[in-house]
């Protein structure tokens, strides 16, 4: 096996009918992984498993609300059963949790931490659960890869429930590493920075957007690839050694 390749291994990506976690998902595939896509918006999984599938990889889709605890679980098993054991996941699925203090509704700081936080904890703990009963972990081949993001260590205005969240799966990255050492699940996270998604594209068109753009160090929001080679990194047999680690791409966005 080279070091980029992923063959024989299932990944579960949470989040992945758009943005980052489509493209997680894409690239994981392209290395020879085989790869559950879940997430609540099935119609685009189906085009995107198609197209995996018409480009030789293998691919299913889960339909997936990560705010309901009680389907994770569930899910993992449906993704097994199409793709074999577990082996990868990417806890991508996540929400802005924008707004003040004192204007947010207390549903929506719920729903932030529901899926940051209460999630990404739910399914790590499924999936190291599934990757201990398939013998993957004792293989050395499990790893949980956590989205966070700078957020997670600076303070944005205006998202301080979504900083405290992500400041939660920075915590909670390096507990869970720490309790799954010596089941040799490697457990780490990527704290990006901003890239253009779905969730910001909006702002970013604004005045006040295009003003944070320019009060970034190299005035310029990263290119969709940017996070492609700490994924392999952290998912391929290359992070046998790393576990426990916060990994910053961000551009220079947090100096």
């Amino acid at each position: 096996m080279t070091t980029n390749s992923l063959e024989n291994r299932t990944a579960f990506i949470t989040g992945a009918s758009s943005g980052l976690g489509l493209r997680f998902a894409h690239m994981l595939a392209q290395a020879g992984a085989r790869v559950a896509l879940a997430a609540r918006r099935t119609e685009r999984l189906e085009a995107e498993v198609a197209a995996i599938r018409a480009a030789g990889g293998q691919a299913t889709a889960i339909a997936l609300d990560v705010a309901n605890a009680d389907a994770i679980g569930a899910a993992m098993d449906e993704a097994q059963a199409a793709l074999g054991p577990l082996s990868i996941l990417i806890n991508n699925a996540g929400v802005s949790g924008e707004g003040s203090a004192l204007s947010l509704p207390l549903d929506r700081l719920d729903q932030t931490f529901d899926v940051n936080v209460r999630a990404v904890y739910i399914a790590a703990r499924e999936a190291a659960r599934r990757m201990i009963d398939s013998g993957v972990a004792a293989q050395g081949d499990a790893r949980i890869i956590n989205i966070a993001s700078i957020a997670g260590s600076v303070q944005l205005p205006g998202l301080t429930a979504y900083c405290a969240s992500k400041a939660a799966v920075v915590s909670m990255t390096k507990g869970l590493a720490r309790e799954w050492a010596a089941r040799l699940i490697a457990v780490n996270a990527i704290a990006p920075g901003y890239i253009e998604t779905e969730i910001n594209a909006d702002w970013f068109a604004t005045a006040p957007g295009r003003a944070q753009i320019d009060g970034f160090a190299r005035r310029r929001l990263m290119d969709d690839d940017a996070l492609d080679q700490t994924l392999m990194l952290l998912a391929g047999p290359a992070a046998r050694f790393i576990t426990g680690s916060i990994i910053t791409v961000d551009d220079g966005q947090s100096l």
